[in-house]
């Protein structure tokens, strides 16, 4: 069975650029990702900050949240 990891980002240039990254570094054998832009999505929002994410981009790997470079805070999204 695979790992879920999530990828959250706003969609500025910082983030797309994380997420091409992140798209070729998972290995999609072990993981299923789902790509969450919170620009377009606010409704996850709470669920990113209850996950642990504290800014974007993000990737949430088996439950644990990983900070890529600054974005921005989850704050400045709502």
């Amino acid at each position: 069975m695979k790992a879920k990891a999530v990828f959250y980002h706003a969609g500025c240039p910082v983030c797309v650029a994380a997420e091409d990254s992140v798209a070729r570094a998972i290995d999609p054998v072990q993981y299923d990702v789902e790509i969450v832009h919170l620009g377009k999505d606010k409704s996850r929002i709470g669920e990113a900050e209850s996950a642990g994410v504290k800014s974007v981009p993000a990737l949430l790997l088996d439950g644990s949240p990983f900070h890529i470079n600054f974005g921005a805070n989850l704050s400045d999204l709502k």
